[in-house]
């Protein structure tokens, strides 16, 4: 159920800071024991169906923590470096500890590029599945905010393992659709012509795309091409479409493959580019076409990264990363959208493509939150332990949920973002079982603003799979990306996970409830990584 609410309290003790979007472990799961003294203001009142609603109550009797204290004053200061020390295999938050926080990510490239290696005949490498990228890619029923903002949507259902459920906590913005007069764009288009990019689906595939989103552009939106191989140039300057799109198809056709992979002198080239065609008032953003193989020039991660990270800090200019190829630099491409205040997709069709630059496009160039994290908040009386699915290295310190120098999430128009949480409630639990808020800036004024949802341990009385089909497309892209992720290491499976041939089974009856291409797709990857794995 939605509900919305703001609640800001003080004094968290301290956790691990965040370090950037730094890999963390594959999966964290969280022992607690009963916390006391903590109490929470602005508990919502039960009716008798167990859901929640914000009630004048504000103390509500319960012991549980508070969300993390308000410790500026709510505007942007700039990037905050940390330090962290500690190994990176598997972590343990402190005990007690009911606070999960972390930096919201409309990443889908990951289940884009395992589709792509399943349809290859070969099962995706373990460190590309981020399991949260395959439940983002998947279409919501959420409610929408009336304006610029997020929706809050927290629930659940039981899985088949005892006192194990999964919760959900779905964010929406306001649907592209009707959200009016969209600003200007100026985007940067960076296209990787080295020769790997010759290959079927690679360049050809980013030619027509980039075609018929010309089309689509209005004449108050700009466009520049800068290519990159061996060296990187400005094939056209930024150019208000306007009267000349006839420029803009003849730069686009006269794009050809040759030679090597200078990834460092592509970025660097295209947001020097992006910079000198900057536009007061519109949306600047630099959009990455490449498979991420950089093999001449700068190859250094970090030193690539700094340029996009100037950029962003003095020009607001933002990062869509696009993959393609058979051979993909994954972990590469992701760390360049992190760093640009991004997010990447990968495609593999015209299909692919044409749907990210021509149905998708308002989701893709415009924003409307900067810095967005969420935090989620359990109740000790009633969860005992509790494991987010993904988001490895989204982590975000608790205490810095409302330090808005710490960096979050970009999320555009008609966006969706959905959290999985498997959850052990305590044996005869009921009443709140927990309130989920997410926190972002406006990305003109970079005024702070939240929303609140609440959860009751009643709303978790159905089964997984004879509850809402959207949700069972959720819990299927879960196990599907856990299983990819595990392999044949099964020492701590996601709880009520099932075999992965009955998982491909019951991924093809929810196909069948969803009538949605997308979830046949994913039924059909299930069942090729199945006959797979053996």
């Amino acid at each position: 159920m939605t509900l919305t609410g703001n609640d800001e309290h003080t004094g968290r003790p301290r956790r691990r800071p965040r370090t950037g979007r730094r890999r963390r472990p594959v999966a964290i799961l969280i022992g607690l024991t009963l916390a006391g003294g903590l109490l929470l203001t602005g508990c919502g009142a039960s009716d008798s169906n167990g859901s929640s609603t914000n009630g004048s109550n504000k103390s509500g009797g319960r012991g549980f923590p508070r969300p993390a204290p308000n410790r500026t004053s709510g505007t942007s200061q700039g990037e905050q470096k940390n330090t962290s020390t500690g190994d990176a295999s598997r972590e343990f938050a402190p005990s007690p500890d009911y606070l999960s926080t972390f930096a919201l990510d409309v990443d889908t490239a990951s289940y884009g590029y395992a589709r792509r290696a399943l349809a290859d005949g070969r099962l995706p490498e373990a460190s590309t599945v981020r399991p949260e990228e395959f439940v983002n890619s998947f279409r919501q029923d959420y409610r929408r905010p009336d304006g610029n903002g997020f929706s809050v949507t927290v629930d659940g259902a039981r899985t088949r393992e005892k006192d194990w459920s999964l919760v959900r906590v779905g964010l929406a913005t306001r649907d592209a659709a009707s959200s009016g007069e969209r600003p200007p764009a100026a985007l940067t288009f960076v296209i990787d012509i080295s020769g790997s990019m010759g290959e079927h689906g690679r360049l050809d595939l980013a030619k027509d795309a980039l075609g018929v989103m010309t089309d689509r552009l209005r004449d108050d939106d700009s466009i520049a091409v800068v290519t990159f191989s061996d060296e990187a140039r400005t094939v056209l300057p930024m150019t208000r479409l306007g009267h000349h799109r006839d420029r803009i198809y003849d730069a686009i056709r006269g794009l050809e493959p040759t030679e090597s992979t200078n990834l460092g002198a592509g970025v660097r080239t295209g947001y020097a580019t992006a910079v000198k065609g900057l536009r007061e008032g519109v949306t600047n953003r630099v959009v990455l076409i490449s498979d991420a193989l950089a093999n001449t020039g700068e190859t250094d991660a970090d030193a690539i990264l700094e340029n996009i990270s100037t950029a962003r800090r003095e020009h607001g200019i933002t990062l869509f990363g696009v993959g393609v190829g058979s051979e993909y630099g994954d972990a590469l491409m992701e760390r360049l959208a992190d760093k640009g205040d991004g997010h990447t997709t990968y495609v593999s069709t015209i299909e692919d493509a044409r749907k990210v630059f021509c149905e998708q496009l308002p989701q893709n160039i415009d924003l409307t939150a900067r810095d967005a994290k969420a935090q989620v908040a359990f109740d000790p009386e009633t969860v005992k332990q509790f494991r987010l699915i993904g988001y490895d290295d989204r982590q975000v310190a608790d205490e810095d949920f409302r330090n808005d120098r710490v960096d979050g999430g970009e999320v555009g128009p008609g966006h969706t973002v959905t959290a999985l949480y498997a959850v052990r409630t305590r044996p005869g639990a009921s009443g709140h079982l927990a309130t989920a808020s997410v926190r972002w800036l406006d990305p003109d004024t970079r005024a702070p603003h939240e929303e609140s949802g609440q959860l009751e341990t009643g709303s978790l009385d159905e089964d997984l799979w004879t509850s809402s089909t959207r949700l069972q497309v959720d819990a299927v892209a879960a196990y599907f990306a856990d299983d990819l992720r595990t392999g044949d290491d099964k020492a701590n499976p996601l709880p009520g996970a099932l075999p992965l041939g009955e998982l491909a089974d019951r991924a093809h009856r929810v196909a069948s409830a969803a009538e949605d291409k997308a979830v046949d797709d994913l039924a059909n990857a299930v069942e090729r990584a199945s006959g797979l794995m053996g």
